[in-house]
């Protein structure tokens, strides 16, 4: 339906470029253009338009799967800041993105800067979506010889030339837009090739500067500019990865291509489950829902490159769901980067690769990951880089002597896993690449036992260990691994204090109605000491930092999740504390954890303290006591010495370093490719106990 009427707009826009010509001829000239030009907008599509990557059985249409791309001006491409600056940045974010704040309000839409711009250079990393725009613009181009709503504002014939054919020494531009109009039956190619740039009727597309020999680049870059000088009236868009372009394109506006947005991220993935049977099964929604867990942020982080987002949307589709061994999935990822994506858009390697390997660049980045997260580095500068580079060769004697800082080059525009940030200031693409490359490091070099007896409650250190799981092979060494976590974790009860409130909480529950794993029981009688304590002293982050979420399967802990989010959602005025006791105390009856506790009398004695409650013009003292009274209320309750809950603030940290590394290991355990069940019963069954 789209191809016909396109084909007929034009048909007759091209016939409108050849001098009249009257009689028989007029006839016959058009059948001809209508014939050309209805093939040529059927190559275009089957062409440009059909995106078949990453080994998919079947190709897509760029239509259905497009999402409008953003751009970033030439100021934000490449900054001025300093690595440490960077840094500082980074932490001050919070954001496991490396895109600056700074240019997050600058971001303006791709078709808008193309329909602006006569002169555009698209510049972005490997798997940007850099072709994919050219592509897109072309589609719209067309649409404009039939369609009022076309996106693209410019009736202009679009030609896509894909510069990685440009090898010759002698390279004739206009010879290669006659071909393709040529080929597609156009009478006297060259003819209407020539009138339509000396008209300005063309939207000259130029995929892929980087994918020139590189031989031939300087020749190549010469002959685009003259042949834009001499054709000036046409529209011109390049695309080029961001660390190979060197400039030469005086006219052209650089334009970089902003990483995907959660919005455009939920966008591409309706686009991409968009078929009946997806939007009935609501694949989509759920992937995207998915997605936005928790667990799955540095898996997320992947999603904001194109390239990436469609691997994804490959695995997902395969079993609607993310594997749980995230390694092998972020090993995939970085695979792709370093060698498949090189090969699916025909890029030769260097020279300088000659005798290193895809397994010895890995063992390469591997180090260079490791050295930076030791030393709390995420961003390095050239000279670093190079140091290291030239150290891990000098190191190996299967690895020829290669150029440090031509390794480093090579690395970032062929491949994009390390990038220039700023001017000399580099940093991994994606900090999950660096998590995956450090834990790799710990597996291959046997130091994982180190980063857990030194950082195990560092939670920048927490996605390297959930990976280092899945990475090791045979059971015995997940299990090692799950053990040395469980002894770290016991170094954070060395008080007595902590040691007598566990051991509270186990006689607590013992023999108690909950079906519930006891684990999850003990889990439940220190969260609520600690969540309901903590709440009524109205630090209420506190509490939820204590607090043990997922220490054990998610069923067994939701009502704990209920009741901390009903004490979240209440008023933090001290007048409401009442109230949220008593929600705590209705919701903790309900699930029979405790033996012994009589939460309908608590309930009754809170109950009979409202009348009570200080106003908020009550001395500070009144206060005080009204919420000591409450306090002794519940240890009566739950039979819980005063002593053993009233706990320092070192005391405190110390048991939420504990819950933190249980939860940490529950997620190791599943992160696993292989776990013994004894060993797990035998952790699981001491978590929450006086060792």
């Amino acid at each position: 339906m789209f191809a016909e009427p396109v084909a007929e707009g034009l048909a007759s826009f091209a016939f409108g470029l050849l001098p009249k010509v009257g009689g028989k001829a007029v006839t016959e000239a058009k059948k001809l253009f209508s014939n050309a030009s209805r093939k040529y907008v059927d190559t275009y599509k089957k062409r440009h338009c059909l995106l078949k990557v990453l080994g998919m059985r079947e190709p897509v249409n760029l239509a259905q799967v497009y999402t409008g791309v953003k751009f970033l001006d030439d100021r934000d491409i490449l900054g001025l800041e300093s690595p440490e600056t960077l840094e500082q940045l980074y932490r001050e974010t919070r954001f496991r993105g490396y895109a600056s704040k700074r240019s997050e309000g600058q971001k303006q839409s791709g078709i808008h800067v193309a329909n602006d711009k006569q002169y555009l250079m698209v510049l972005g990393g490997p798997g940007a979506g850099k072709s994919t725009f050219l592509r897109k613009i072309g589609l719209e181009a067309l649409r404009t010889f039939h369609y009022e709503d076309a996106a693209y504002h410019h009736r202009q014939i679009p030609v896509l030339l894909e510069l990685k054919r440009f090898e010759a020494d002698k390279i004739d531009i206009t010879a290669l837009i006659a071909e393709e109009f040529g080929n597609c039956g156009f009478p006297d190619p060259l003819e209407f090739a020539q009138q339509a740039l000396r008209q300005g009727k063309l939207l000259i597309l130029l995929d892929g500067l980087d994918e020139v020999p590189t031989a031939n680049l300087d020749n190549v870059i010469r002959t685009i500019q003259d042949f834009v000088g001499r054709h000036d009236q046409n529209r011109f868009i390049a695309s080029c990865r961001t660390a190979a372009y060197r400039g030469g394109f005086t006219r052209f506006s650089n334009v970089g291509m902003a990483d995907f947005d959660d919005e455009q991220i939920e966008q591409f993935i309706h686009n991409w489950f968009s078929s009946a049977s997806d939007i009935e099964r609501g694949t989509g929604p759920k992937c995207w829902e998915i997605l936005q867990d928790s667990k799955n942020t540095a898996a997320k982080e992947l999603a904001h490159t194109p390239l990436l987002l469609t691997f994804l949307c490959l695995v997902y589709d395969r079993s609607q769901r993310f594997p749980a061994n995230r390694s092998r999935l972020y090993q995939r990822a970085l695979r792709i980067l370093l060698e498949e994506w090189a090969a699916e858009k025909r890029i030769n390697r260097d020279e300088i690769y000659e005798g290193l390997s895809i397994e010895l660049e890995e063992e390469l980045l591997s180090e260079m990951a490791y050295a930076g997260f030791e030393a709390d580095q995420l961003f390095f500068s050239q000279r670093q880089l190079t140091k290291q580079i030239k150290a891990f060769l000098a190191s190996n004697l299967n690895v020829p002597t290669l150029d440090g800082e031509a390794v480093l080059q090579a690395i970032e525009v062929q491949q994009g896993v390390l990038v220039e940030r700023a001017e000399d200031a580099y940093s991994f693409s994606h900090l999950t690449l660096q998590e995956y490359l450090t834990a790799q490091y710990l597996v291959d070099n046997a130091q994982w036992e180190v980063v857990i007896e030194q950082s195990a409650t560092d939670s920048r250190w927490r996605e390297v260990l959930l990976l280092v799981p899945g990475l090791l092979t045979g059971q015995q060494g997940a299990n090692t691994f799950l053990e040395s976590l469980e002894k770290r974790a016991l170094q954070c009860l060395q008080s007595a204090k902590l040691q007598q409130l566990l051991q509270w909480a186990d006689t607590a529950i013992a023999g108690s109605l909950s079906k519930t794993n006891p684990t999850a029981k003990r889990v439940s009688a220190i969260y609520l000491d600690r969540a309901r304590a903590l709440a009524l002293a109205l630090d209420l982050d506190l509490a939820l930092d204590l607090a043990p979420d997922n220490v054990l399967a998610p069923d067994n802990v939701l009502a704990l999740d209920h009741a901390l989010a009903l004490a979240l959602a209440l008023d933090r005025s001290r007048t409401r504390t009442l109230d949220l006791d008593l929600d705590l105390a209705k919701i903790f009856s309900q699930l029979n954890i405790f033996r012994t506790a009589n939460f309908p009398e608590l309930m009754s004695n809170l109950e009979n303290l409202r009348s009570s409650i200080p106003d908020q013009k009550a001395p500070r003292q009144q206060k005080q006591q009204f919420r000591e009274t409450i306090f002794d209320l519940w240890f009566n309750a739950l039979g819980l010495p005063t002593d053993a809950a009233t706990l320092s603030n070192e005391e405190g940290q110390a048991l939420a370093d504990y819950f933190y590394i249980c939860e940490l290991m529950v997620h190791c355990k599943e992160a696993a490719v292989r776990v013994s069940p004894e060993v797990w019963a035998g952790i699981e069954s001491r978590m929450v106990t006086v060792p």
